[in-house]
């Protein structure tokens, strides 16, 4: 009997496994802070044999190198990734036992990178399970221009390439176990669905249903913009990184915290975005700890600049470092825990700003009120239809564009809520007024607003205005 356990990490958006037999396992794509591996096999009783990539990733910090020095397990890296540390080197067809019974073997799969490596794991000769890394997906497959751009059309006929190859040499009922696809920006496309096979991609996965041209075509077409923390990544995990430290950060105090500001860094709060416009130090960031907070602080964030925490609890700050460390960020300046009153200096007062829904933009619309609308979604979303007058600047591209944002009060939204509060902090911290629309875009025609499409700037639909 073999088992596969999943690892889910939803704030970046993918999954490790921990596959094995009754007393050896193997762990593939661990995440930095490698003690979840860990923890699995002791509950499963399970020495870790092996610890494998499919690939060096572009999006997290791996944990492997680590995993395989305190577990004492063999650390296998496709043999044509170029790193700086000692491993097993692993070329295609290479396979080991895992345990009785039990084996792993290495299946080339160029696209996500140039030397992306998936596995099988066999029981007794048989195929159940294919660790696939960021090569076929659920429904899609790992997008192919995150190592060089001059190699993203080559990369993405090879994924084609890559994905048949799977679905030819396994059967229909093999399990298919990505790492990516779950909200990384890795992916092509998000996944539909929490499951698949072999089978179900053979029908659905447009890697496996298009021709070469047509599908690299569409791929190409439909690639989101790269998260500026990537380019750590890759040489991170090339070089081979460093044993995390999980400690609690220092104590700041008003003091500590005003001074911070004052020399440029960071002060983000990790509160819920309503706790965060009814009250917080003033030029503090608003990233929500229970958001995609490793995503989106990494992404905006000057590589390197010091952060200093803020948050209900302990517990919080605990959790968002053990985010953290998973894209490298990965010792806070310092943190502070408690209310907003405690992280001012006497005399002062706690900034706030106001928050609304889209039936409250319609309403000031309608009175005539000279607002400007702010969309700071993607611009796959903004195709899909956006206020008509709005202005539109992605969040991750909002903190160097703050100027180009015009006069006049700030109602800003998203999709969600989410990245409106990131995006209404950063424009509260250099002195702009701000109303943060915490509501689902859908709510927008409801409200009475009319949706225009980008190519057209013809309206798209328009609900009755509100009376």
């Amino acid at each position: 009997m073999f088992f596969v356990e999943a690892l889910e990490f939803k704030g970046l958006g993918n999954r490790s496994y921990l596959a094995g037999g009754r007393q050896a396992a193997v762990a593939i794509d661990p995440p930095r802070d490698m003690d979840r591996v860990i923890a699995a096999a002791a509950r499963r009783g399970v020495r870790i044999a092996y610890v494998v990539e499919t690939h060096v990733h572009n999006d997290y910090v791996t944990g492997g190198l680590e995993l395989a020095r305190v577990s004492g397990a063999e650390y296998l890296v496709p043999a044509g990734a170029s790193v700086a540390f000692t491993r097993t080197p692993v070329a295609d067809g290479h396979t080991v036992r895992v345990d009785e019974g039990l084996a792993l073997r290495a299946i080339a799969t160029p696209g996500h990178t140039p030397h992306h490596t998936a596995y099988a794991l066999e029981e007794e000769g048989r195929d159940v399970a294919a660790f696939t890394g960021g090569s076929l997906l659920i429904g899609t497959v790992g997008r192919p221009d995150l190592v060089e751009p001059r190699l993203t059309e080559q990369l993405a006929r090879a994924q084609h390439a890559s994905a048949r190859r799977l679905a030819d040499e396994l059967d229909d009922d093999v399990q298919v176990l990505p790492t990516h696809g779950f909200g990384s920006f890795c992916s092509s496309a998000q996944a539909e669905g929490d499951a698949t096979t072999i089978g179900k991609e053979r029908e659905t996965n447009d890697a496996l249903t298009r021709d070469v041209d047509t599908f690299v075509a569409q791929i190409l077409a439909g690639l989101e913009d790269v998260p500026a923390y990537y380019t750590q990544m890759g040489p991170a995990n090339a070089a081979g990184p460093a044993p995390l430290d999980l400690t609690p950060p220092k104590r700041a105090d008003a003091g500590e915290i005003a001074s911070r500001l004052a020399a440029g860094e960071w002060v983000v709060d990790l509160r819920s975005r309503v706790a965060f416009a009814e009250g917080h130090v003033a030029e503090s960031f608003n990233f929500e700890g229970d958001g995609k907070l490793a995503t989106y602080l990494a992404w905006l964030i000057p590589w390197g600049k010091p952060v200093t925490l803020l948050a209900d609890t302990p517990e919080q700050i605990a959790k968002a470092q053990r985010e953290l460390v998973r894209v490298g960020i990965d010792r806070p300046a310092a943190a502070a825990t408690g209310d907003p009153a405690d992280w001012v200096r006497e005399g002062e007062q706690p900034a706030s700003f106001p928050r609304a829904r889209f039936a409250d933009l319609a309403h000031v619309r309608e009175r005539g009120d000279d607002v400007v609308v702010l969309d700071v979604r993607r611009h796959s979303e903004r195709a899909g239809g956006y206020i008509d007058g709005s202005v539109h600047i992605p969040i991750h591209e909002l903190h160097g564009r703050v100027g180009d944002v015009p006069d006049g009060t700030v109602w800003v939204h998203c999709a969600g809520g989410m990245r409106a509060a990131i995006a209404a902090s950063l424009l509260d911290a250099t002195g702009r007024d701000v109303v943060a629309v915490d509501d689902a875009f859908d709510a927008a025609t409801e409200a009475g607003l009319t949706l225009t499409r980008p190519a057209t700037d013809r309206p798209l639909f328009a609900s009755p205005a509100r009376k």
